[in-house]
């Protein structure tokens, strides 16, 4: 089974000796990706349905409106990049507030290897967009993906001087060459993109990260947050997290928790019952190796513990990834 690792330090990100950024995304196993460009003219509106996995929107020329729920509208003008790790249902329109048509009534023309072209709007001023559904393993890609934000939008003065651009460029052709190996090729990039992006996000939004990413971020708190994650199983007792972490026990707690919201003792509980969610979907171990590897002293522990957080019983989440 593939582990939690160690990363590299970004520039203006420095965790000095854990990179969870890094866990979040070696540890994903994307299984496809679909690559589509939207010809658009004014007056449009696109109502884009949730989708499990995740969806980036590179915008071309002109501009958009997105918009999702509890969010404000935000604007996405050439050169922009827009990255929805949770595939969160949105709308896209050429001003705000613009009247949507369901994606599904539209009607994409596919044109190949999981390529599509979509044209629609009034004849008015025009926007290219290229958009990717990206889909990995299983109902599940990784947990760690579901602590990242809804939105990351990154500018194009963000990351024009990175290798985004080359990559979009290089996806654009490999959608038109249509060659021999097309889909395998278009899945790589499309990994290397969605990296790019959130490297870029994290990068760029150092001073506004809130939650799980700005823990990562505080030395002490990123490096307990590390020890969990790579060894969740163990057993972490608030006074070793804090001696490890060189914090007494009533500071470790007050900044953990001011952080992630929750104390260090609940936020173990849940990453441990989100693996377990993961790997009994996806087939990855039986009931009783998920108990032993998450550090549970007996099937019937685990099994209650999982029902409390998850909500169904282990065996009823084993069997849904079955079907």
């Amino acid at each position: 089974m593939n582990r939690p690792g160690l990363g590299r330090a970004t520039m203006g990100y420095q965790p000095a000796e854990n990179d969870l950024l890094s866990e979040v995304l070696r540890d994903l196993r994307l299984a496809h990706a679909r690559y589509g460009r939207s010809e658009l003219t004014a007056p449009w509106g696109i109502a884009v349905p949730f989708r499990e996995g995740v969806r980036f929107h590179a915008m071309l020329e002109g501009q958009c409106w997105i918009q999702a729920k509890s969010l404000p509208p935000l604007l996405l003008e050439c050169g922009d990049v827009l990255l929805l790790p949770h595939g969160t249902e949105h709308t896209m329109s050429d001003r705000p507030k613009g009247r949507a048509l369901p994606l599904d009534d539209i009607k994409p023309a596919l044109i190949g290897n999981g390529t599509y072209e979509l044209k629609s709007g009034g004849g008015g001023p025009r926007s290219l967009i290229a958009c990717c559904t990206i889909g990995f393993e299983g109902p599940t890609a990784n947990p760690l993906l579901e602590l990242l934000p809804p939105v990351m939008h990154i500018r194009y003065a963000e990351h024009s001087d990175t290798v985004l651009p080359n990559l979009l460029a290089m996806m654009a052709r490999e959608a038109d060459g249509q060659r021999i190996g097309s889909a395998t090729v278009m899945a790589r990039l499309a990994d290397i993109v969605m990296t790019q992006v959130i490297r870029s996000w994290v990068e760029t939004c150092s001073d506004n990260l809130t939650g799980w990413l700005a823990a990562v971020r505080d030395p002490q708190i990123g490096s307990a947050l590390a020890r969990i994650h790579r060894s969740p199983g163990e057993d972490w007792p608030v006074d070793r997290l804090a001696a490890l972490s060189g914090l007494s026990r009533s500071r470790f707690s007050q900044r953990f928790k001011g952080l992630l919201s929750v104390s260090p003792a609940r936020y173990l509980l849940q990453w441990r019952l989100r693996l377990a969610e993961s790997w009994l979907r996806n087939g990855y171990m039986s009931l009783s190796q998920v108990a032993s590897e998450l550090g549970y002293e007996s099937d019937a522990s685990f099994s209650r513990a999982f029902k409390r957080f998850i909500g169904v019983s282990p065996g009823a989440v084993r069997d849904s990834g079955r079907g």
